[in-house]
């Protein structure tokens, strides 16, 4: 045989070898991805058309972790069946919730069928498979029809008295509320308690139709309350030009802080005619007070201290001390930092915020000693408030590394038990929310020693949502090289040269935005890894001469990230290159940026304490820190100067002093 043919024949051997091999490798990685496409087929079928016969599964698919979810598809489609009987879907039904339990794939389907079931006034079904613990307020008030269905009535006066105190209406429990006030537990003093409730959240309109149920005498009082809330100026007015008419005190304030959430000027103009005509002394006088100092803080009015002043140390809580150290640094009033801040609970007075502030004051009242002690305090706290620290003590900033210690051999354990098994196929077949479910049931299952490796199997998925989740939820934060990943990496890189902002200012507003999810979609609609509004990313791409994106473009890494860099771009111009400003405009939008600028310039410091938005204000600091941390990654871990971060902030900023905050 010619040596030519035998080298073929030991060549195609030899390629057919590494084939099986690679082949081996792949399913060893993912044993079910040849079955994973029939599985997504059948259960889109099963959402969309008449179920599928069981009998025509492969022995594939029946073995396929995820087949019971496909069971439940199909009995939830079958129970919308309207014609001909449901004893046989009813039956399926209680045999697959019996069988499996509380496991989560049962969730969907337990109360699709419950529905059906008090739909059909099928109630001992109903109860045998009702559970309490995951039940929603609707499911509940069911429950609470199904027990009067059947007489099953022992404790259900308490149990529908306290589902009837909600500021919402419950329609699905008119019947059980019917039942309470025949047997006369429905009194004026629990209709009363509701209507309270509801005033209290601002529902004056579902509030006026609980009032009718109750006598004349009682309702006039609760009638003022809802008057005064739905026209606050004229009900205050009112009240200050008739001081003899009577009104519930909790009325009054709460119109009055309605009033000055709305009109700050308005509530100003009248708080010396409303403490008067109400005879109100210092200690009655310092919650309405109080009502008007924490808009104007908001607002960096300087007004605002004048009327902290009138509030008695006892209505002061944590939050209202935050508002009050806000207000004392817009106007340099910082010997009443130090006292508010001193003021504070133990718990509040402890963190890296206020101790950061009970340092600067401490400087700033030239006790220098207790400043750099603070200061050293905050620093080892990795934080936004860690690296100012360490900017004003001119040192550079080493994030504190704390790692978490990998166990291969309790990951691979882990990775192989079956709530995580299914979890990482629901991810891979988009079900994701299935995916979230499984993955806690997992989670909860195992000991405390082993939870933490959950973290490492969640990245090892490329999972970086859950695994800086689940590490949160185990207190774990320092341990950047497994929590601040970089995943898209060319697309980053890409954006940043074409836009020249910094690609660790980029991952740090990724990670924010995203934390990672290239699918994230917002409530107010922004989509992909950099959370962009359709209307944004349009006008964005024409400044930037890109492709119009469509909604769907938006999901693709490449398009999001270079859009998102380009609107960033563009805040940081606007905004004469001040970072801090560009970000608080990336999250609030440029005009309330643009409004919050100073007249006159100001440390960044009490700048961003005095963004008026919490979550804008969190926003900003957190991707700060998130910018440093990966520029401590990309460097290999050189120390971080932060000096950058005291430039001042103002309105038209001198380009020569411009920092990186």
């Amino acid at each position: 045989m010619p040596c030519s043919v035998i080298s073929a024949r030991r060549l195609a051997v030899a390629s057919l070898s590494l084939f099986w091999l690679a082949f081996a490798a792949v399913a060893a990685e993912d044993p079910f991805a040849a079955v994973r496409a029939d599985f997504m087929e059948a259960y889109t079928r099963a959402g969309a058309a008449g179920q599928n016969a069981d009998k025509t599964d492969s022995e594939a698919l029946r073995t396929y972790p995820l087949y019971p979810y496909l069971q439940s598809a199909r009995i939830r489609r079958a129970l919308l069946n309207t014609t001909g009987s449901l004893e046989s879907v009813d039956q399926r039904a209680a045999t697959f919730l019996t069988y499996y339990d509380r496991e989560p794939v049962t969730r969907e389907l337990r109360r699709a069928w419950l529905e059906s079931l008090a739909e059909r006034g099928q109630w001992v079904l109903f109860l045998q498979h009702y559970r309490e613990a995951s039940a929603s307020d609707a499911m509940r008030c069911r429950s609470f029809t199904g027990r009067i269905a059947l007489e099953r009535t022992e404790g259900l006066a308490a149990d529908i008295a306290a589902q009837w105190l909600t500021p919402q209406g419950l329609p699905e429990c008119e019947r059980a509320f019917e039942w309470l006030r025949a047997q006369n537990g429905l009194t004026p003093a629990l209709v009363e308690q509701r209507v309270r409730l509801a005033l209290t959240k601002g529902n004056t309109t579902f509030a006026r139709q609980i009032i009718a149920q109750l006598p004349v005498q009682q309702s006039a009082a609760l009638l003022q309350w809802a008057a005064i809330l739905d026209n606050p100026q004229r009900g205050v007015d009112a009240l200050i030009a008739s001081p003899a008419t009577p009104v519930d005190p909790a009325a009054m304030l709460a119109g009055w802080s309605q009033l000055a959430r709305k009109d700050r000027g308005g509530a100003v103009a009248r708080f010396d005619s409303l403490v008067r005509a109400r005879q109100l002394d210092e200690k009655a006088a310092s919650p309405y007070a109080l009502a008007v100092a924490l808009p104007l803080a908001r607002d960096r009015d300087p007004d605002a201290l004048t009327y902290f002043a009138r509030v008695q140390p006892a209505d002061l809580d944590d939050s209202a001390l935050e508002w009050q150290v806000r207000a004392a640094l817009w106007a340099g009033n910082w010997p009443l930092v130090s006292q508010s801040v001193a003021a504070m609970s133990d718990t509040a007075r402890q963190t890296p915020r206020w101790r950061y502030w009970a340092a600067r004051a401490a400087e700033q009242t030239h006790d220098a000693t207790v400043a750099q002690q603070l200061y050293r305090s905050v620093i080892a706290d990795d934080n936004y408030y860690s690296a100012m620290a360490a900017a004003r003590l001119d040192q550079p900033m080493i994030p504190h590394t704390e790692k978490l210690v990998l166990d291969r051999a309790a990951l691979r354990e882990i990775g192989q038990l079956p709530a995580f098994v299914r979890s990482r196929e629901l991810l891979r077949v988009n079900l994701r929310r299935e995916a979230l479910a499984e993955w806690q049931f997992g989670y909860d299952s195992l000991g405390e020693a082993v939870r933490p490796q959950t973290v490492h199997l969640a990245a090892d998925w490329g999972w970086y949502d859950q695994a800086v989740a689940t590490a949160t939820q185990l207190r774990v934060f320092n341990d950047y090289a497994l929590l601040y990943p970089q995943p898209y990496d060319r697309e980053v890189r890409t954006a940043a040269k074409l836009t020249d902002v910094d690609p660790q200012l980029i991952y740090g507003v990724l990670r924010q935005e995203s934390l990672y999810r290239a699918d994230a979609v917002s409530p107010a609609g922004a989509y992909g890894l950099l959370q962009l509004l359709p209307a944004t990313a349009r006008s964005t791409a024409q400044r930037w001469e890109r492709p119009r994106p469509s909604t769907s473009d938006l999901f693709s890494p490449s398009i999001n990230v270079t859009l998102g860099a380009g609107q960033l771009r563009m805040l940081l111009d606007r905004f004469g290159g001040q970072t801090a400003v560009a970000l608080a405009g990336y999250n609030a939008g440029p005009a309330a940026a643009a409004r919050w600028l100073p007249t006159q310039a100001v440390d960044p410091d009490v700048w961003v304490e005095n963004i008026p938005y919490n979550e804008t204000r969190t926003y900003v600091q957190k991707v700060l820190w998130h910018s440093l941390v990966f520029a401590w990654l990309r460097s290999g871990g050189d120390a971080q100067r932060t000096e950058g971060w005291l430039a001042r902030i103002s309105s038209a900023p001198d380009e020569t002093v411009l920092g990186t905050l």
